[in-house]
């Protein structure tokens, strides 16, 4: 058989397992021999961070009986031997549903109440809650009692159409959209607004986060679903049936919520089992598959070649029972085949990219300050083998010119302090615009123009103002950021000239790079500010999820380019404290040294002996430094099973010491996919 997705992406957990382990011995050496900054240990935190705890969610979405839930056991859960999601005949998930594992929360399922919809409590809010939460415990050793947990999510009650508007899921003024009446016009709604399954199944402890979400009537009545958890999905699957096509709900979830562009998108033509005609030949079965995938293309206005035929049911049937041949009629395996090429090696490059950049940066601040040490000891080295055969009084002039010297150097301190002054002053300029407060204003903005009338119509135009004048406010940060590096450079050349330092102003960050997750941003909200959204977008509950969410998002894009401008600086501030630290440390050698040779003659050699054994030893961790950082970066480049079980040639950076310094955080996967 082919290779899973379940097996690629436990390939690539193995991948960020190796990678993380020559991180932390590279920060271990550091650390153990001195050589860690603050600047420095901040970045390993944070990359080591990244490969350890950083989600890849992939977002399930389907109006109701299309084989959602069937698929997810299919592609992540055959292993446990029966099916673990609900899947049955008519309508399974109710609400979203978010699988995935925290070691630092218990296993079980949590349920969020529907009616916490009335409350102006956030989503992501009531996450921090746990009180807020209905939990159940899952007994891993129970198939059968987890099952039947997990049925929950399925559960449903009639409420008034009175209670169904205030929830969210009746409107009048939109007949089309609401669910069927019941018996006494009452409305079945879901008992819970949101199901967070957290489950140590080997895939989700690899990172995985599977988003299931339900139909159409509840996808477009949470707004916190569709403005912020499927933007955010690095890959959306979007199932179809095969026996229905695209139907007009399925044609709705698709234009109002998934058409936009995206990491990733595929879409399922599931139960192509039930096309298989006794009365029809094979080949006219796969005729009849053919066509109805070339009207799915031409209906969603995609290329024929991201439909995928598949049959969920015997994918997991064939599965569970070895059977090869039930496997390869299903076409799942072509499927998760796609689905790994296009997602999981752009996630590893990402996290390589980041990583290799990163500790070839660290290296050359390394080699800066061997070489500082080293070209030190030569002096020392070459003053103490002039004073052999010297008097005592030649001692001492040694000794009064080594004060001398360290009296004057400490006249550099004032330099220091005005350009910390200056360099700190400028800082807070740059990062001032790229603040929590300057980015709630500009937001508010838009909230006017929202609030400014029962139908805003006005709101697309504002918000793509909005998208400029926050682009325009990292352009501005990467100009001041570029004044500072011009200069640290002017004030390290004459530190340099005046004093013996070896500064070095390194290549500025580039945060020009993030405008690229405000033009997605952009594009993924844009489709909410139209016409077709206009009369949901005027409801007040509404209005106040878009903007939260809004904020959210676009925080952590500017919370991004401040951590890489701070951090940046802070390099080049360890930079300096450094070399001042060493030149401290060598007056106060030199002048030890002299001390004691003055006072006994046969303290000459072992002094001599004393310095060249400090120089071999810094040349002996350069020697190893070398090789940690070679070895973390063959690893970092190396395919880990990945590209090989994918047919995808093994990554290959071009990267040298200058390289841009990487992005530190991913809370916004949009940003570190």
């Amino acid at each position: 058989m082919m290779p899973t997705f379940a097996s690629h992406l436990d390939a690539l957990g193995q991948w960020r397992a190796d990678t993380d382990a020559r991180l932390a011995s590279l920060a271990r050496f550091a650390r153990e021999h001195d050589l860690l900054d603050d600047a420095s240990a901040e970045w390993f935190e944070a990359m080591r961070h990244r490969l350890s705890g950083e989600k890849l969610m992939v977002a399930f979405v389907a109006e109701f009986s299309r084989g959602k839930s069937e698929l997810i056991n299919a592609i992540f859960f055959s292993d446990k031997g029966r099916r673990m999601m609900p899947a049955s005949a008519g309508r399974t998930t109710m609400c979203p549903v978010e699988l995935g594992y925290d070691a630092e929360d218990p296993v079980g399922l949590s349920l969020l109440p529907i009616e916490t919809r009335l409350e102006p409590t956030s989503l992501t809010e009531y996450r921090t809650r746990r009180a807020a939460w209905t939990w159940i415990e899952l007994d891993l050793q129970n198939p059968d009692g987890m099952a039947q947990a997990l049925a929950q999510v399925v559960r449903t009650r009639l409420v008034s159409k009175d209670e169904a508007a205030r929830l969210g899921f009746w409107d009048d003024e939109r007949p089309d959209d609401n669910p069927p009446l019941q018996a006494e016009d009452l409305v079945e709604v879901p008992v819970w607004r949101h199901a967070r399954i957290n489950l140590p199944h080997p895939l989700l402890k690899r990172g995985l986060v599977v988003l299931d979400t339900p139909g159409l009537n509840a996808i477009g009545t949470e707004p916190e679903l569709t403005l912020g958890l499927l933007p955010q999905a690095h890959a959306t699957v979007f199932i179809l049936g095969a026996d229905t096509g695209v139907t007009r709900s399925d044609l709705s979830i698709w234009r109002d919520h998934l058409s936009g562009p995206a990491l990733a998108r595929y879409v399922a033509l599931n139960k192509i089992d039930t096309l298989v005609d006794p009365l029809s030949t094979p080949a006219e079965v796969e005729a009849v598959i053919a066509r109805q995938r070339e009207s799915v293309a031409q209906t969603l206005e995609i290329p024929a070649d991201h439909v995928f035929p598949i049959s969920a049911r015997l994918a997991l049937t064939s599965r569970l029972s070895g059977d090869a041949s039930g496997m390869a009629a299903s076409r799942l395996e072509a499927f998760e085949h796609a689905l790994s090429d296009g997602l999981l090696p752009r996630r590893r490059d990402n996290l390589a990219e980041a990583s290799v950049a990163g500790a070839l940066r660290f290296q050359q601040q390394l080699q800066r300050r061997f070489g500082e040490m080293r070209r030190l000891y030569a002096d020392q080295l070459l003053e103490l083998r002039g004073l052999r055969g010297k008097s005592s009084g030649k001692v001492q002039l040694m000794l009064q010119r080594v004060q001398a010297e360290a009296t004057e150097f400490e006249q550099c301190t004032a330099r220091l302090q005005a350009m910390r002054s200056v360099h700190a002053r400028m800082m807070k300029d740059v990062l001032r615009e790229l603040s929590s407060d300057r980015l709630r204003a500009e937001v508010e903005v838009l909230q006017q123009v929202l609030g400014g009338s029962w139908l805003p119509l006005g709101a697309r135009k504002a918000f793509i103002e909005l998208c400029a004048r926050l682009r325009g406010l990292i352009e501005q940060a990467q100009q001041r950021n570029d004044e500072v590096h011009a200069m640290l450079v002017a004030s390290f050349a004459k530190l340099n000239a005046e004093f013996g330092f070896s500064l070095v102003a390194d290549k500025p960050v580039d945060v020009r790079k993030y405008t690229d997750d405000l033009n997605l941003i952009e594009r993924n909200y844009v489709q909410y500010l139209g016409l077709s959204q206009a009369f949901r977008l005027a409801q007040p509950g509404f209005q106040e999820q878009f903007r939260r969410m809004l904020i959210s998002r676009l925080r952590v894009v500017f919370e991004t380019v401040s951590n890489d401008i701070e951090l940046w600086n802070k390099t080049a501030s360890a930079q300096v404290d450094s070399q001042l630290r060493e030149r401290r440390r060598n007056f106060k050698r030199r002048y030890e040294s002299l001390d004691r040779i003055q006072t006994a003659s046969t303290e000459l050699d072992n002094r001599l002996q004393e310095v060249q054994a400090q120089d071999e030893r810094v040349l002996q961790l350069q020697t190893r430094l070398g090789v940690l950082v070679d070895e973390l970066v063959q690893q970092a480049q190396s395919a880990g099973g990945l590209s090989a079980a994918a047919g995808l040639p093994g990554l290959n950076l071009d990267l040298n010491l200058s390289t841009e310094p990487a992005l530190l955080a991913d809370s916004a996967p949009s940003t570190s996919a």
